[in-house]
C-alpha cells in the first residue's frame, strides 16, 4: 500500500462499510462519496476482523480475480460478478442494469477502486451501521 486511498486512485469518498447482517454475522459494502452502493460481498463473515480482511484480501488480489457481466436472472437487467480462483463469488453489483454497456462501465470501474486501495496506505472504512 503505498498512499492514501483518496488521493489520486479513483476512490476519492469510497469508504467500505461493515453491516451485521439479521443472523449476527458480518457483510461489507462498498459505496462511493453521494451514498450510492456500488459493490456487495457475496459472503458473510463470523466476525467484524474477518470480514475485514475478507475485504482486504479481495483488494490485494484483485488483479487476479476472473469476473464479468452476464444477464441477472431475477430481472431483465444485468449485473456483475467478481470470482476468486476457485470460481466463488466474492463480490457483486449493488443493482441490476438496464444496458449491458451500462453494468460492463460500473465493473471496471470497481476493479479500478480496488487496484487504488491496493495502493492506500489505509483502507477507507466506514462506520458499521
Amino acid at each position: 500500500m503505498g498512499r492514501a486511498a483518496d488521493e489520486g486512485s479513483g476512490a476519492v469518498g469510497s469508504r467500505c462499510q461493515i453491516d451485521i447482517e439479521e443472523n449476527g454475522w458480518f457483510a461489507w459494502r462498498l459505496t462511493a462519496n453521494n451514498g450510492r452502493v456500488i459493490a456487495l460481498g457475496a459472503e458473510t463473515y463470523p466476525d467484524d476482523k474477518s470480514c475485514r480482511a475478507a475485504f482486504e484480501a479481495l483488494c490485494e488480489e484483485s488483479e487476479r480475480l476472473a469476473g464479468g457481466v452476464q444477464h441477472a436472472a431475477e430481472s431483465n437487467g444485468w449485473i456483475w460478478r467478481l470470482r476468486d480462483a476457485d470460481g466463488q463469488v466474492q463480490a457483486v453489483s449493488a443493482r441490476a442494469y438496464e444496458r449491458h454497456s451500462t453494468c460492463q462501465a460500473a465493473y471496471e470501474r470497481f476493479r479500478v477502486l480496488l487496484l487504488g486501495f491496493r495502493e492506500a496506505d489505509a483502507l477507507p472504512w466506514g462506520d458499521t451501521d
